[in-house]
């Protein structure tokens, strides 16, 4: 999840509209898309296998509206419709890579080939951005009004989810992408590839690149195309990765001064006393002290390989584990099972269980497991590797293996039943970030992605 500053502020509330919708809205989308024509197919055998069947059928969802297409992050049940983040496809084409199989190397491209189609064919803008999130296929919103289209619409431009409010440009958003993009050029040396994670880098070096006191590149712009005035410990992570790898990729030692700036803001956020990162800043001037979430803690670990910084792993495995079960206050999960892990934040921990964690939401659940951070910490504690950290990883994997297993049930992509078991859920029961959004059980590909990644250990972020 990228870019969160203050209890506002992330990636999916502050330049979108975050995942507000209502209970009505809820209630419309689990019984409009009921279980669809064909059963689900045969389950793969192995849990690894099970997660790609479902990024698979994410990314299949709308056969009859063309071949260019983008992975639906959500299943239906969400409330999103056949909304694409950003940075859940860039992440889907990275697990594909992980998967180092010739089907998986097919998708990762077709995936590239769409960013970077959305790239030169935006409807406003031709200046290497891309979007927080694209529809992919038909659907009817809640006011009546119809989607018709895939994510190529009849003129040629892409589809951008407006419906939603999902129109600006995160920093991170973009990071992610020319990450995905920089590896699909690594790994099958097509130029196209490069020159996309290009345009990319140049875009948040424009955009981004702030002289204030404490440095590094900013949030991004809004849908009105307004400069955002958040810097994100999160973001100039993403960046220590993508300008260092276009360093390697095109001999150019510019990204090298650019890689240097993002990495010391990130390394300013360091708190050595506590062993951990703070989010970021609010106006470039002053550190925001609070929430603290956990992904500044496993992504900084995954980028900068700092063994001194590595105590960031301990704090979030000290301070932000959870175990949720039945018996909790709000929880969702079925009687007989329980899931460990950790949660997003230091404030999801003292969210207030007696009131919903948005208008027409349910109420959360302080120890709801947030699948998509367990997973990156168990990727992050496999590659330090100190005593304890392998046996701790296999439990956080095995947690999520078994939310795979049984989670989610009945689930729909497009209309159509998933296959049986596969993808994993966001969290085990609804949870609140601190952040002004929440995560809730619906199968994700963002989370299935981060879990493919840490069976796999592959690290998306080694530069």
């Amino acid at each position: 999840m990228t870019g969160r500053q203050g209890p506002a502020v992330s990636r999916r509330s502050l330049i979108g509209a975050g995942l507000g919708i209502s209970a009505a809205g809820f209630t419309a989308v689990c019984s409009g898309q009921a279980l669809a024509a064909g059963a689900a197919a045969a389950r793969p055998a192995s849990a690894p296998a099970r997660g790609h069947a479902f990024l698979a059928a994410a990314m299949d969802a709308y056969p009859d509206h063309g071949g260019i297409r983008l992975t639906q992050s959500y299943t239906d049940q969400a409330g999103l419709f056949s909304t694409a983040f950003t940075y859940d496809n860039a992440l889907a084409i990275l697990a594909h890579l992980a998967a180092r199989s010739g089907n998986g190397l097919t998708r990762a491209e077709a995936l590239g080939d769409a960013l970077l189609y959305a790239q030169s064919h935006d409807p406003a803008y031709d200046d290497g951005r891309l979007r927080q999130a694209y529809n992919v296929g038909p659907y009817t919103f809640y006011d009546g009004s119809p989607q018709p289209d895939g994510f190529v619409r009849p003129d040629g431009t892409v589809n951008v989810g407006t419906q939603f409010g999902f129109t600006g440009t995160a920093v991170g958003d973009m990071a992610w992408a020319g990450i995905a993009l920089s590896a699909l050029a690594r790994r099958t040396g097509a130029r196209r590839f490069l020159t996309g994670a290009v345009r990319i880098g140049e875009w948040i070096e424009r955009t981004g690149r702030t002289d204030e006191p404490l440095g590094g590149y900013k949030f991004g712009v809004d849908g009105a195309n307004q400069k955002l005035p958040f810097t994100s410990t999160e973001h100039n992570t993403d960046l220590v990765c993508l300008f260092g790898r276009l360093a390697r990729l095109t001999g150019d030692r510019v990204w090298l001064e650019r890689r240097a700036r993002a990495e010391a803001f990130v390394r300013r956020m360091w708190e050595p006393s506590g062993g951990f990162f703070y989010t970021g800043t609010n106006d470039g001037v002053t550190v925001n002290k609070s929430p603290i979430p956990e992904d500044t803690q496993t992504w900084t670990h995954l980028a900068l390989g700092s063994h001194r910084h590595s105590r960031s792993l301990d704090w979030a495995v000290a301070e932000l584990a959870v175990l949720d079960h039945s018996g909790r206050t709000n929880s969702t999960v079925p009687a007989g099972q329980s899931y460990e892990g950790v949660t997003f934040s230091s404030a999801s921990l003292l969210a207030n269980e007696d009131a919903p964690i948005a208008a027409g939401q349910p109420k959360p659940d302080r120890n709801g497991v947030w699948f998509e951070g367990t997973a990156h910490l168990a990727l992050a504690l496999r590659d330090r590797g100190a005593r304890g950290d392998d046996a701790r990883a296999r439990r956080l994997i095995a947690s999520t293996e078994q939310a795979q297993d049984l989670l989610g049930g009945g689930q729909t992509v497009g209309g159509r039943a998933l296959p049986e078991r596969c993808g994993v859920v966001s969290a085990s029961s609804p949870l609140d970030t601190g952040f002004g959004f929440g995560y809730y059980p619906y199968r994700h590909t963002g989370a299935t992605a981060w879990y493919l990644m840490a069976a796999a250990r592959y690290n998306p972020l080694r530069a």
